[in-house]
């Protein structure tokens, strides 16, 4: 059944939410000011480093992580449509290495193998599909049963990028499940702003228990203000910061 929150959620937005193409394009120029500090989304292909936060390489359009298992999946997809390409060989290494931090068998030379598969159409479209199967799409569903609307949908997703889509209690699952400890999804009946707010007190508490995510602008100053103004369906004009850095939208 649809409520009526969702269907204020929606006023003025696609029917389609986040899934919408125009929308999912600023979803993602939204998650590229928190993660790549720049707006081009569609220029982090080949970005890849590691940033300390004991998840080893971090690269790609949504930060795929040599050590929590989506780099792999996304360079297994990538030699299954293209067996002889320049990460095939570092699969080993990257099976050995997930769950942890390290580099062996990555190092010297992968960065730079990343960067140069990240110069063909197939990597670049690997990357969109292993984003969406593992991030976007359940995100976005999820939300959508919860009867939230655009922004809530980004919200998920933002979380379920920066998190992963996991149950226990710093993953996106156990995000999930604490909010609803403090209030109702309007999917149950409840007020989304009520129900969006509790999600985001949530996801900062789990935020700050990880030294690399402490810092909770990309929520404070970027979700919570389009929140406080009562842009449940994410429409432009938006103007937010993260670190610091002041961004814009028309």
């Amino acid at each position: 059944m649809v409520t009526a929150g969702w269907a204020s959620a929606e006023a003025g937005a696609s029917p389609r939410g986040l899934d919408d193409p125009a929308k999912k394009d600023l979803a993602m120029r939204l998650v590229s000011s928190a993660e790549n500090s720049s707006l081009d989304w569609e220029a982090q292909y080949g970005y890849i480093e590691d940033i300390g936060d004991g998840r080893g390489y971090t690269g790609g359009v949504i930060g795929f992580c040599s050590g929590t298992g989506d780099m792999l999946a996304l360079v297994e997809l990538y030699t299954e449509r293209v067996p002889d390409n320049v990460l095939a060989g570092y699969l080993p290494a990257l099976r050995a290495v997930n769950g942890s931090g390290s580099h062996t068998g990555l190092d010297p030379g992968f960065p730079a193998a990343w960067r140069t598969a990240a110069g063909t159409s197939a990597f670049r479209r690997a990357q969109r599909d292993e984003r969406d199967r593992g991030y976007f799409d359940p995100a976005v569903a999820r939300a959508k049963r919860d009867c939230l609307g655009t922004l809530g949908q980004f919200v998920y997703y933002d979380a379920m990028v920066m998190h992963g889509p996991g149950t226990d209690a710093l993953s996106f699952g156990g995000i999930r499940e604490r909010a609803r400890q403090h209030a109702v999804t309007p999917a149950d009946g409840g007020d989304e702003t009520t129900y969006l707010n509790a999600f985001l007190d949530a996801r900062v508490r789990a935020m700050k228990q990880e030294a690399a995510h402490s810092e909770v602008s990309r929520v404070e100053t970027a979700q919570r203000v389009f929140l406080r103004e009562g842009n449940l369906g994410l429409a432009t004009p938006l103007k937010w910061k993260v670190y610091g850095d002041s961004y814009e939208i028309d």
